[in-house]
């Protein structure tokens, strides 16, 4: 397994970031290779992918979620494996910190060459970049879900 944490900080109110990160269906507006995900259930979503010209398919399962402090998540079934932690800190009261946390396993010589060229963690890096962006720019979420897993 390989593992990659990074964190960005975005100039909204954490229950702003927080909400808008639990809208996984907005995700492909700044996560690079995200085709789409499907919110199945309250814990389930469908994900869609395409980096490097390989497409896949996988089921997300939550793990845990707790309303403006983070959102744990594991893959279910198929040959996509990986987990992780999103966690929101407030710095001020319009300053928060998104930190991500993921273990992955990558597959393949392509796959396994990428992760030691670091391009996984570049990916994640450029996600936080844009969901920057994304958030600031907006100036309020799109949505929330405030439930507890």
């Amino acid at each position: 397994m390989s593992k990659v944490e990074e964190s960005i900080e975005v100039e909204v109110p954490v229950r702003t970031a927080y909400n808008q990160w639990t809208q996984f269906e907005s995700f492909p507006n700044f996560m690079e290779g995200v085709e789409s995900i499907e919110q199945r259930t309250d814990t389930l979503t469908r994900w869609v992918t395409k980096l490097g010209g390989v497409e896949r398919e996988f089921d997300a399962e939550i793990t845990e979620q707790i309303p403006d402090e983070r959102v744990a998540w594991t893959t279910v079934g198929g040959d996509v494996r990986q987990a992780g932690v999103v966690t929101f800190h407030r710095l001020a009261e319009d300053r928060s910190k998104v930190m991500l946390q993921m273990d992955y396993d990558p597959e393949g010589v392509a796959e396994n060459v990428g992760d030691k060229l670091g391009f996984v963690r570049r990916q994640v890096t450029g996600d936080l970049k844009r969901f920057k962006l994304y958030i600031e720019g907006r100036g309020t979420e799109t949505g929330s879900w405030r439930g507890e897993v």
